[in-house]
């Protein structure tokens, strides 16, 4: 999986910056817990930190190709490109290696910047050629795997994550209105990264940078083509590449395991793993599942939950036949300083207070059996999952439907934030601008209108401003434990497949995710099959509720607290009233959070 930094200024001569260069890569060591490298020249430098998965004794990087008149191409890469091998025998080149950077970086060099358009994988990588001093910053079709940067006056600084590009003096620490709005609003927007002057590489996008400047390229989006394959057809190709899509996913040099929550999606691709594994003779396919300490003896059903997840694992991994292990975690574990604190330092500012915890501390116990894990992230997106997908009225609302699915369920508006914070916010006009910019992007077909045309608008927000949320909490919780998480429900082909879908195909049985479930549905236990979406698990023990709703109070006390001048007394007050309100109780977590987080960052309101 690894980490990538770099530097490349025209400016100045790299080659005596290596001190900054190594400080950059140090802060990605979790995410390469096996490996480091580093390449200076006089206008680039690269780093790298490595989690070997694929040819462990030969995927040191950065690797570089040298040309017979002495110039040469150097890659940083992270993620897996799982057509390697097919890749690598259409390529003339002499291999040094069996890695799947080494086919990236030659495919390259006999294609060019098209070569990207050839790989099938999750992958953000970056390549510095000295010949024509051109740097590609590269990032996957769906945005499984980070890339960040940062325009200097020069040229560029880039990184895995934003706390590379921080190490570096010419990045400001600060966070401005506009980052603000990024971290508090709950939609994707790669060309703000919240810290000042930070950005994204987009999805499917290659950022060129040379000393003219930086270009920014799509080499893929959604297309709406015309979808002529018939109902049975469509279930058929759906299983056909999903089988495809996980056999080429279960490829690793390292144990190798799935994450089960007992819902549909992880459920499908589990029993995909156990089958191609068991006839590879590979034996029983290794699960785990995420639970908590007295959560489905004493749980209450809620608007987004009505069962545990805990019977259901149960039945997938006895239907499969899984190795499988519960992990429970206590409310000691998912308060302990010390684990919200490495939580906070892996996303680098706030985020889903327990249930990024809890997913962190789950992966930490995987790591210990496993380095790769397969996950069912995204299918909720691709095929149409959510309830908001299913009601109209948030079908209707003019926003993102996320939004106003959170409006339906009656969630309390109240803010702790200041009114002349809340004015400069303007969250309302953040979120429209937002939402504006998006249904312009949408792909449409002639004449097409009515509920057809909005479904495929839904769809398209959902895959494009909210799946990139869940994929880079997902990203940094795994990586700060230096486990893989593959998501095969993002190869490019099946979204792609299944966004040209119509609606009445997606809810053909009258239900969500309807072609997903036909497709897998002769390899679960029917207790699945007919289970109604439930998100990840949430803790809804009481006390620690109260444990979060007291630190809050404790912020507000303190005239000295790094946030006391964003709060309105009156607002926080309003939280912390409402005890049993699992909405307030996020509310203070997100307030908490910020507050830990501003000892090491400046807000510039």
């Amino acid at each position: 999986m690894c980490g990538i930094t770099g530097w490349v200024s025209y400016g100045r001569d790299l080659r005596s910056e290596k001190a900054t260069l190594q400080a950059m890569t140090d802060t990605m060591d979790k995410r390469g817990p096996d490996d480091e490298g580093l390449w200076t020249s006089q206008h680039a430098a690269l780093g790298h930190r490595r989690l070997a998965i694929i040819d462990i004794p030969g995927g040191h990087q950065p690797m570089t190709s040298t040309r017979p008149d002495g110039t040469e191409a150097v890659i940083v890469y992270s993620g897996e490109t799982y057509n390697f091998r097919e890749l690598r025998g259409t390529l003339t080149n002499t291999f040094r290696t069996s890695s799947d950077t080494e086919v990236v970086l030659h495919a390259h060099e006999e294609w060019g910047q098209g070569a990207v358009e050839q790989l099938n994988g999750m992958f953000a990588y970056a390549l510095w050629d000295s010949r024509t001093e051109e740097l590609l910053l590269v990032r996957d079709r769906l945005g499984v795997k980070p890339l960040y940067y940062l325009e200097t006056e020069d040229g560029v600084v880039f990184g895995s994550e934003p706390k590379a590009i921080l190490a570096n003096p010419l990045a400001s620490r600060n966070v401005g209105i506009d980052g603000l709005r990024r971290l508090l609003g709950f939609v994707a927007d790669p060309s703000n990264a919240v810290f000042d002057g930070m950005k994204e590489v987009p999805p499917g996008h290659v950022v060129r940078v040379t000393k003219q400047g930086l270009q920014e390229t799509r080499y893929w989006g959604l297309d709406d083509h015309e979808h002529t394959d018939d109902l049975d057809t469509t279930i058929a190709t759906v299983r056909e590449l999903l089988n495809d899509t996980a056999s080429r996913q279960l490829i690793a040099d390292v144990p190798l395991c799935t994450l089960l929550s007992g819902g549909l999606d992880s459920s499908a691709l589990t029993a995909l793993a156990a089958q191609q594994l068991s006839a590879a003779g590979k034996g029983a396919v290794r699960s785990f599942a995420v639970d908590f300490v007295g959560y489905a003896d004493n749980f209450v059903a809620d608007g987004l939950r009505d069962a545990p997840d805990t019977q259901f694992v149960k039945d997938v991994a006895r239907h499969v036949a899984a190795d499988h292990r519960d992990i429970v975690l206590s409310n000691d574990d998912l308060l302990e300083p010390a684990h919200r604190a490495a939580v906070l330092a892996a996303r680098d500012y706030p985020g889903l207070g327990d249930m990024d915890t809890s997913l962190y501390l789950l992966f930490k116990a995987v790591r210990e059996q496993s380095t790769v894990a397969l996950s069912g992230e995204s299918a909720d997106e691709v095929f149409g999952g959510y309830a908001d997908f299913h009601d109209p009225k948030v079908v209707a609302a003019e926003t993102f439907p996320w939004l106003a699915g959170s409006m339906a369920q009656g969630r309390d508006s109240t803010s702790p934030f200041s009114h002349d914070v809340q004015r400069q916010l303007d969250m309302e006009g953040y979120y429209d601008d937002q939402y504006r910019r998006a249904l312009a992007e949408v792909p449409t077909r002639p004449g097409d209108v009515g509920l057809e045309a909005r479904m495929r608008q839904i769809s398209y927000l959902y895959l494009t401003r909210f799946l990139p949320l869940l994929l880079e909490r997902k990203d940094r919780m795994s990586m700060a434990v230096g486990l893989e998480v593959r998501v095969p429900f993002c190869d490019h082909r099946l979204v792609q497949y299944v966004f040209g879908t119509p609606w009445a195909f997606k809810t053909f049985d009258g239900r969500e995710k309807s072609l997903l479930r036909a497709a897998t549905k002769d390899l679960l236990p029917e207790s699945v099959v007919q289970r109604v979406k439930s998100p990840y698990p949430s803790t809804q023990d009481p006390q620690y509720s109260k444990t979060i709703l007291q630190e809050l109070g404790s912020v507000l006390d303190d005239s000295n607290a790094p946030i006391s001048a964003l709060l309105d007394r009156t607002g926080v007050e309003k939280i912390l009233g409402a005890q049993d309100d699992p909405h307030a109780r996020h509310a203070a977590e997100r307030v908490v959070g910020i507050n830990s987080w501003l000892a090491d960052h400046t807000l510039s309101l």
